[in-house]
């Protein structure tokens, strides 16, 4: 829990405007959340609050490389993570339908946890279908690939040809 401290922000004390967070988001922060998809994390997290007199302008930006297994060759490879979100904080009595935008926090808070808005933005921002670049550009010399390749099935008919099944249907016409 030591290690989500440091992604609480108290904005009671801080004056109007804008002001600058740096984070470190590594596999220990992924740790917490359970997330285990890939091995290694060397992201910067960047936040710029902006606070006004009656509601906090959040903006967040993560980049930084993770990486990530192969969904086919199982090689694993860096993929570059670069992602933005804006947040509107405001104060109040939440809503019964949130918002993905707008976060309303009661009018006592005096603090901010944005730890789950960087683990949804980098967790976003991964492909759903985790492909080597090797593989996409052939460059990717693996005893898996080479295995796919051999038993990838072989065009059996020939253009033009038809299936004389479908011969009957037409005379339907």
């Amino acid at each position: 829990m030591n290690a989500m401290k440091e992604f609480t922000i108290p904005f009671v004390g801080l004056n109007e405007g804008k002001h600058q967070f740096e984070f470190t988001i590594d596999n220990t922060f992924f740790t917490h959340f359970e997330y285990d998809d890939f091995s290694q994390a060397s992201l910067k997290g960047q936040l710029t609050l902006d606070k006004k007199s009656t509601f906090l302008e959040l903006h967040f930006r993560v980049s930084g490389p993770v990486v990530l297994p192969c969904d086919v060759s199982m090689e694993l490879f860096d993929y570059p993570v670069a992602a933005d979100f804006d947040l509107i904080v405001k104060f109040g009595i939440p809503p019964d339908k949130p918002s993905d935008e707008i976060l309303v926090l009661s009018e006592g808070s005096y603090q901010i946890d944005v730890g789950q808005y960087f683990y949804e933005m980098v967790v976003l921002s991964l492909p759903q279908k985790r492909v080597h670049p090797g593989i996409e550009d052939g460059t990717l010399k693996s005893e898996i690939v080479e295995k796919l390749k051999a038993l990838e099935p072989k065009e059996t008919h020939l253009k033009g040809s038809e299936d004389p099944r479908w011969n009957k249907l037409k005379d339907l016409l």
